[in-house]
C-alpha cells in the first residue's frame, strides 16, 4: 500500500487492483494523510503475510507512515517500509530532507505489486522495492505554477517566457530557472542530470511523465528528444511510458524518470496490471 497528499493523481488511487496495489490512502491537496487512515488501510488488506508500505520522501508521508507502522504492528500486522527518493535535482526542498520521492514512485509500486501477486514473502517484496528505487533517477521541469484549491492563485511567480529545471511536484524549487528553451534542450539537461547522477550499466525502464497541464501531444514530441538523447549516450531502453502519472494539479511540465532493470525486473514490469491509471495483459 501507498498514500499521499491528493493532487498527484492518478499517484496513487489510481493504481489500486490486480499486479499493483492493494490500497491508496489520499490525504489532502498537497497533504499527508493521517496514521489511523493508514493503519485501517493496512488491516483492509493485510492477508497475513503482511504489509508493505510505500512511502515517498517528503516529512508528513514519512512521519505519517512511520507513525502507522508502530500502531499497525501492535495490532499484529507485520510492515515493512521503502522509501522512494529518486528526484536528483536537489538534495533538500521544502518537504524534504534528502531527496524527494517523485516518478520513480510509480516503476516501484508496478515492480513490488507483480512481486506481491507472486506470492512473495514480505521480505522478498520489500527487496525487490528498495532495488528498484535504488536503480531510479528522475528530474523534473515546470513552464508553470502551481495553483492549489486553497490558495487559488499560482503558489510561486514563474514569469512567461521562463521555466524551472528541478522542480518538485508540490511546486518546490529546482536547480536554477532559465529562458524558455526548446524541447530538445530541456530533453539534454534532463537526460545529463539523470546519467551524470546514475550512469547506466543496464537498459532503462523511461517514464515521460506529464505535470497536469501538459498535452499528450507535446509529452511524445518530448519523449522523441528524450530517446534522441538516450540513444546519443549509448543507452539501451528496455520500455517507455508516457503520459500523465505524478502530476502536480495544474502545473505544466514535464518529468524524466530513469530505471535500470535487469531480466526478473523487467519480468516484473511487462507482468499484467489491472487498474485505473495502468494497465496491460489482462
Amino acid at each position: 500500500m501507498s498514500g499521499g497528499g491528493s493532487g498527484h493523481e492518478p499517484l496513487h488511487g489510481g493504481f489500486v487492483g490486480p499486479g499493483m496495489l492493494s490500497a491508496a490512502c489520499p490525504g489532502e491537496v498537497f497533504t499527508s494523510p493521517v496514521p489511523d487512515q493508514m493503519v485501517r488501510a493496512a488491516a483492509a488488506v493485510d492477508s497475513g503475510a503482511g504489509v508493505l508500505f510505500i512511502v515517498k520522501n517528503y516529512t508528513g508521508d514519512v512521519l505519517n507512515f512511520d507513525m502507522a507502522a508502530e500502531l499497525a504492528e501492535d495490532e499484529g500486522i507485520q510492515v515493512a517500509k521503502v522509501l522512494v527518493n529518486d528526484d536528483v535535482a536537489v538534495t533538500d526542498s521544502l518537504y524534504t530532507a534528502g531527496r524527494r520521492g517523485t516518478g520513480a514512485t510509480l516503476f516501484v509500486e508496478k515492480i513490488a505489486g507483480a512481486a506481491a501477486d507472486e506470492g512473495r514473502p514480505l521480505e522478498q517484496v520489500e527487496a525487490v522495492a528498495r532495488q528498484v528505487n535504488e536503480n531510479a533517477r528522475s528530474f523534473g521541469v515546470a513552464l508553470s505554477a502551481v495553483t492549489t484549491p486553497a490558495k487559488g492563485s499560482p503558489t510561486f511567480d514563474l514569469p512567461e517566457g521562463e521555466l524551472e529545471l528541478g522542480i518538485g511536484i508540490h511546486g518546490e524549487p529546482g536547480r536554477e530557472r532559465r529562458a524558455m528553451m526548446t524541447s530538445g534542450e530541456i530533453a539534454d539537461v534532463a537526460v545529463h542530470a539523470l546519467l551524470e547522477d546514475m550512469p547506466p550499466r543496464n537498459p532503462v525502464l523511461v517514464l515521460v511523465n506529464g505535470m497536469g497541464a501538459t498535452p499528450l501531444l507535446e509529452l511524445y514530441g518530448f519523449n522523441a528528444e528524450v530517446q534522441r538523447v538516450l540513444g546519443e549516450r549509448g543507452v539501451a531502453v528496455a520500455r517507455t511510458l508516457v503520459g500523465n502519472y505524478v502530476t502536480s494539479l495544474d502545473m505544466a511540465g514535464v518529468s524524466v524518470t530513469l530505471c535500470q532493470v535487469d531480466e526478473e525486473l523487467l519480468r516484473l514490469w511487462d507482468a499484467p496490471v489491472r487498474t485505473p491509471g495502468l494497465r496491460w495483459g489482462m
